[in-house]
């Protein structure tokens, strides 16, 4: 693995999302002298926070899965996870709601899921879905300490004996036909492949690989921390500056100085001047190569994942007895995604998840009142234009009364929020969306933009742009995995057996 050559006693993290704490927590718990530098006045980045009128909305994720990668990030400076953000898991993690009235509670619990299945589908699903957790849970035991939580300097790197375990698994294979293997009805099929959304991907081109993202949340559960998840990054924060992290906010970089190969110092907008041993950007990719002054080199262009319109609101009354997630889904499923991905328009008959933190947070809203937040994917920019100005307003109204009419909701809003793609690329997100480049093949592990730049000798990348990719764990994990190529890889436990562990409460 290649790292950082020389000294590495004072290292600058540009950004202070869930990657750079995380980076900056495993670098100061090994003896580094860490400072952040964050362009918004607190931290947090896509996980942000906003308060509408007592209503406390996270505007970034809000599925949050793996709290075992939480755990080795707090621990990194000896923190327990239990003390600094005590999670709650979700039971169950998501209840799916299908077009013709049809209803599943998905539950983690392997006897309670298989007797859940056998209810909604027959005896011959609910063998399916056994045979199916088996095979991602053997999915995952191969894959992610090898492919997903290591670095990889090169494809010759990939070849590894797990490799061929891979492949024999199928994860080379379309996610939505190797599903197919398990499942016959078409609904249940649903539940296990629409996470490929989360890789900018459908499920009948993703690759079978991306199951793992399955079985984090169907097999190792989907938590929630106090505060929503826009506690998370004020926790990893607060604990990084209780050991040693300085951060300096409201301050945005402009410039890095180099010498050769390598940077000596960070300049912000303040006029200050930061010197380092090495860099960590966490940055958007354009804005990280801005900085370093160079042009990437890909005969290809990368291609930006769907973005979303995400629509918070909230009021008296609701449905105070809907789950805390519900996937809603709509009739038509293949032509959605051709839609959202190849056409660049909207759904025509949208599939939606549909939020509702006060489920499990009461405090997040004022008393007696229900809050949700509903999010409908839509194309980037890149791919479908539009003038989100004009269009959020009319499109959000669309999406709140599908959202209604599905769930029976019946109160009158206090307020509504809404995030556009226009927003979205106003805080220079690529292509308007949250969930950056989507994971073609050609844009997965060794094909993903790297995190250590060739043409420099002490600038490391991490967040979603980068290495592994994109979503809170994978997050994180980049942010460990940039302080390995500084410090060279510290000794851990095996992350297999810690969500295997999580799995089995």
């Amino acid at each position: 693995m290649r790292t950082v050559h020389g000294r590495t006693d004072r290292i600058v993290v540009v950004g202070a999302g869930l990657s750079g704490l995380a980076a900056a927590l495993h670098l100061a718990g090994r003896g580094r002298e860490v400072v952040v530098l964050e362009r918004d006045p607190v931290p947090g980045g896509r996980t942000g926070r906003v308060d509408r009128k007592g209503y406390l909305l996270d505007t970034g994720p809000t599925v949050l899965t793996m709290p075992s990668i939480l755990r080795d990030t707090f621990g990194a400076v000896g923190a327990d996870l239990s003390e600094e953000l005590p999670l709650t898991r979700l039971d169950p993690a998501y209840v799916a709601r299908f077009a013709d009235g049809s209803v599943l509670p998905v539950r983690t619990d392997a006897a309670a899921m298989t007797d859940a299945v056998r209810e909604f589908a027959g005896p011959a699903e609910a063998t399916g879905y056994v045979r199916l957790r088996e095979w991602l849970t053997q999915l995952y035991r191969i894959e992610f300490d090898r492919f997903i939580d290591s670095n990889i300097d090169s494809p010759l790197g990939m070849l590894r004996p797990d490799l061929a375990r891979l492949t024999a698994l199928g994860g080379f294979r379309r996610l939505d036909p190797k599903i197919g293997t398990f499942l016959s009805d078409e609904r249940l099929k649903r539940v296990f492949t629409f996470q490929a959304l989360y890789a900018g991907e459908s499920p009948m081109r993703a690759l079978a690989l991306y199951a793992v993202i399955s079985y984090m949340d169907t097999v190792g559960g989907v938590y929630f921390p106090p505060g929503g998840v826009a506690a998370l990054p004020r926790a990893l924060a607060r604990v990084a500056a209780e050991n040693g992290v300085t951060f300096h906010y409201g301050d945005a970089v402009l410039a890095l100085e180099r010498e050769g190969r390598r940077v000596s110092a960070v300049r912000t907008a303040s006029g200050t001047r930061h010197p380092c041993d090495a860099v960590v950007l966490t940055a958007e990719l354009p804005e990280c190569h801005r900085l370093l002054g160079r042009v990437p080199k890909r005969m290809v262009p990368l291609r930006p994942a769907p973005s979303a319109l995400v629509v918070h609101t909230g009021g008296p009354g609701g449905r105070p007895d809907s789950g805390h997630h519900t996937i809603s889904f709509g009739r038509e499923w293949r032509s959605t995604f051709d839609e959202l991905i190849t056409e660049g328009r909207r759904m025509t008959d949208p599939s939606l998840l549909i939020t509702r933190p006060t489920a499990t947070d009461p405090g997040l809203a004022p008393a007696g009142r229900q809050l949700y937040s509903i999010l409908a994917p839509v194309p980037n920019l890149d791919r479908g234009p539009a003038d989100w100005a004009v269009e959020a307003g009319p499109y959000a109204e669309e999406i709140v009364a599908v959202a209604r009419r599905r769930l029976s909701l019946d109160f009158e809003p206090d307020f509504t929020e809404i995030v556009s793609p226009a927003d979205w690329a106003d805080r220079g997100m690529v292509a308007g969306t949250p969930f950056s480049y989507a994971h073609s093949f050609a844009q997965t592990g060794p094909f993903r933009p790297g995190n250590f730049p060739r043409d420099t000798e002490n600038v490391v990348l991490a967040g979603g742009a980068t290495v592994p990719g994109v979503g809170v764990p994978t997050v994180l994990i980049s942010g460990r995995l940039a302080a390995d190529r500084i410090t060279g890889a510290a000794r851990r436990r095996s992350r297999v057996l810690d969500l295997e562990t999580e799995a089995s409460r």
